[in-house]
Formats: C-alpha cells, sequence, structure tokens
C-alpha cells in the first residue's frame, strides 16, 4: 500500500462513527477529505431517515437505485434512479423509501465542518390525550 493509499484508509477508519448499520439501513462511507464526505446510504423499503438539520453542511444525493422521497423544507419531491437534490446547510430535510425494494443514495457531504454533533434532530410534537 503506497502512501496515498494509507492516507485514504486512515480517513475512512476515522470517519467510522458515520458507517454502520442503522435501524432503518446501512452507510458506508466511500471516501472522506478535510471539507467532504461521499458515503453509500441504503435505506430499507418502508423505512426512512427522521428529520434533521446540518448547520455546517450542505449534501446531494444522487439515487442508485430505487425511489426516494424527499422533504428539503417545505418541498417534497420524489427521484427515481440516476436524478439528483441538493440540500442546502441549515434547512430540515430528509429521505424516506416508500417502494419496495431497497434505496441506494450516493451522498456527498460538503462543509467546513462534518462532525456528527452538528446533526440536530427536531423532536415531533404529539398532543397528550385530556390536554
Amino acid at each position: 500500500m503506497n502512501q496515498q493509499e494509507n492516507e485514504f484508509q486512515v480517513n475512512v477508519d476515522e470517519s467510522s462513527s458515520h458507517s454502520g448499520e442503522r435501524y432503518w439501513g446501512n452507510v458506508e462511507v466511500i471516501e472522506q477529505g478535510n471539507n467532504y464526505r461521499i458515503s453509500r446510504v441504503e435505506i430499507k423499503p418502508r423505512h426512512g431517515i427522521k428529520p434533521q438539520i446540518h448547520y455546517h453542511r450542505h449534501e446531494h444525493w444522487v439515487v442508485v437505485s430505487g425511489v426516494a422521497k424527499v422533504t428539503c423544507g417545505d418541498e417534497e419531491i420524489f427521484l427515481n434512479r440516476n436524478q439528483s437534490t441538493y440540500v442546502p446547510a441549515a434547512t430540515l430535510h430528509k429521505v424516506e423509501n416508500p417502494g419496495s425494494i431497497p434505496l441506494v443514495i450516493l451522498e456527498i457531504q460538503n462543509g467546513e465542518y462534518l462532525g456528527e454533533d452538528d446533526t440536530e434532530r427536531p423532536f415531533e410534537i404529539t398532543s397528550e390525550v385530556g390536554s
């Protein structure tokens, strides 16, 4: 392994907190640099990622297979294979798989800070019985 390959491997290993199994699917970091991260995101049928906001990074999502239901701010769109969308920083967003096959997305994150502690997940307000 040459020095460049070794440095790349170190970058991927440092991102391991971002990679891994989730209840809704799986995330695998493919490549990471100082201001970007490229991940393969797989979402199980009829599952999705909860609404979230990132203040220091933007995201681009490219659908590789399946259908994505994307909510970004007040806009809701459906994306098919080979279609993409942009999620600006500081925008509430989520992605769901309404289909019956796994949804695979390439996610490109870009920003000055990519730490997971920049992810805010607003809680959902539910009304209580008797209030």
